[in-house]
């Protein structure tokens, strides 16, 4: 495409958006002029990021495990801004810990959060954007979505099915005029990414890039959106070479142990616990 799109005005929806990359997303998309709509389970800590963000900013409650609450949501959101333009499908929990310390509950909750979540909302998007032949729907994955972590194996399994989701969704969608992207950033500095350390090679990024390159990709569309970008290299590069390889590599840069030796990391103990009671309608089932 030619000259970069205008978001001023557009309705954006955004989930898990009270803090962290959603926030942070929410704050640059105010700056381009967007109307913005932040969905959280944390009602207090999203009216007081939408206070703070001014502009035409909403908040509004949001558990994206109750789809017809999150059917609602989305009606709410359209009664009170118009037609919604973008939906970033933010919200998701990362639980560290090996897979056979892993208790159901937590599994549930995360493929519910990051997972049914992920498709029930692009769903919804596509049956508001495709009647008016425009829109625009960003799935937030991860580089775990590429490669296999210790540590996080559910996790990963739920971010390479947005990552496959959103493939095949977006050669669905294919002349339809709604676009998606899918978001692969590594490591990002927030309150998820407590008691990790950094990898050789690779530092971990802000929430601030991570929303940059978000509006980067909304104002000129593309579907992969890896944060830093060198990361699209460093996989294309592993996967050229033999397992035995890549795996060595892997290990060599302390990739392997980057998430497990987080799991029982007293750091994290805030954010486990919040992680726990994040999905209400999945564990009052």
């Amino acid at each position: 495409m030619g000259k970069p799109r205008s978001l001023r005005g557009k309705v954006i929806v955004i989930t898990g958006g009270a803090q962290g990359i959603g926030a942070k997303t929410a704050a640059a998309l105010v700056s381009h002029g967007a109307k913005v709509a932040i969905g959280d389970l944390d009602q207090v800590r999203a009216e007081k990021t939408a206070g703070e963000l001014g502009g035409d900013t909403i908040a509004l409650a949001l558990d994206v495990t109750d789809t017809r609450g999150f059917t609602a949501f989305l009606d709410e959101v359209e009664t009170r801004l118009g037609p919604i333009d973008v939906l970033i499908n933010n919200a998701g929990i990362m639980p560290l810990a090996p897979l056979d310390e892993e208790d159901d509950a937590s599994t549930r909750r995360q493929l519910e959060i990051n997972l049914h979540a992920v498709i029930h909302g692009t769903r919804e998007a596509i049956k508001r954007m495709r009647p008016r032949r425009t829109g625009h729907i960003v799935n937030v994955a991860s580089m775990a979505g590429k490669a296999g972590f210790p540590g996080a194996a559910t996790y990963c399994a739920t971010k390479h099915a947005v990552v496959g989701l959103s493939e095949a969704v977006h050669l669905e969608l294919r002349g339809t005029g709604v676009y998606v992207s899918c978001v692969m950033p590594a490591i990002v500095r927030t309150e998820l990414a407590a008691g990790l350390g950094e990898a050789k090679m690779l530092k971990s990024v802000l929430p601030e890039d991570v929303a940059e390159a978000i509006v980067g990709a909304l104002r000129k569309p593309r579907f992969d959106v890896y944060v830093p970008q060198a990361l699209d290299a460093m996989g294309r590069i592993t996967r050229l070479l033999p397992r035995k390889t890549g795996e060595w590599i892997t290990r060599s840069l302390g990739g392997d142990q980057l998430l497990a030796s987080a799991a029982h990391s007293t750091a994290r103990a805030g954010y486990e616990a919040r992680a726990a009671g994040s999905a209400p309608a999945v564990d009052t089932e």
